[in-house]
């Protein structure tokens, strides 16, 4: 099985708090571009079970002003893909928890899609998350890509979502879906209302054969006990890029240990 699956499979098989899926999110090139590899050590050491590692663009669809100008910055710096891989390349040496790719489609086609998808298996990558790949062509130009190299393609899902494409996105995946938790950009909520409250509640009565992972507004320990309420996990990608943009890799083993608090 893919790191992804396994790490799934490990926390459904926890009851409660424990058995929730804490993901993060970061952009690979900040704060510094050769710190990609140190923040993933310390988000596993401190208790993450899976990193979402964004690579960088210059023309964003869904992402809030603090991801944006993280990006900027880290293409400042001067990451590109093949900055990512040649810093990736001995990662699976002192990191065992999965590791997913998050970003858009054009540098990756750019790149080549075998050719990207074959480095990410070489390095260890588990999935990628590309919000501008629509399902069907996916389905019809690379699901045998993604099948070769041992990759999972995350879809993701919003408010306006219909049940019927939710089930064919269930369908199609084999890893967990990204439940988007509203339908505007990352980074921009304070809490969920009750009609998001709703949305997580009618998805998870539709009894998918994949988990659930909330991202979009979750920021500490009380939002990530909401998300977590009717799913199995939830990402946390702003609030954790704002805390190294003051405090830097200083800060992060206080940042997940008062995420994952009693």
């Amino acid at each position: 099985m893919n790191r992804i699956q396994n790490k799934l499979s490990e926390k459904n098989q926890h009851a409660g708090k424990v058995g929730k899926l804490l993901s993060i999110y970061f952009t690979a090139g900040y704060p510094k571009l050769d710190e990609t590899v140190e923040i993933l050590q310390q988000l596993e050491k401190n208790g993450v079970d899976m990193v979402e590692i964004g690579l960088p663009f210059s023309d964003p669809l869904a992402d809030g002003p603090t991801i944006q100008e993280s990006s900027q910055l880290a293409l400042k710096n001067g990451m590109t893909s093949e900055t990512l891989f040649q810093q990736l390349k001995d990662v699976r040496k002192t990191v065992s928890i999965p590791l997913i790719i998050m970003g858009y489609f054009n540098p990756i086609l750019q790149y080549g899609v075998e050719d990207f998808c074959k480095k990410c298996a070489e390095v260890g990558i588990d999935g990628l998350i590309l919000p501008d790949l629509p399902l069907s062509e996916y389905k019809e130009h690379y699901h045998e890509i993604f099948k070769k190299y041992n990759l999972i393609n995350v879809f993701l899902v919003t408010p306006q979502t219909s049940d019927d494409r939710i089930r064919q996105i269930d369908t199609a995946s084999n890893g967990f879906i990204y439940l988007v938790s509203s339908s505007s950009v990352t980074g921009n909520s304070d809490g969920f209302d009750e009609n998001q409250e709703n949305y997580f509640n009618r998805v998870a009565s539709m009894q998918l054969k994949n988990p659930l992972i909330v991202g979009f507004g979750i920021k500490d320990a009380t939002t990530f006990k909401q998300a977590t309420s009717k799913t199995q996990g939830a990402i946390i990608g702003s609030a954790f890029i704002k805390m190294l943009s003051k405090n830097k890799t200083l800060g992060i083993a206080s940042f997940i240990q008062s995420i994952l608090k009693d």
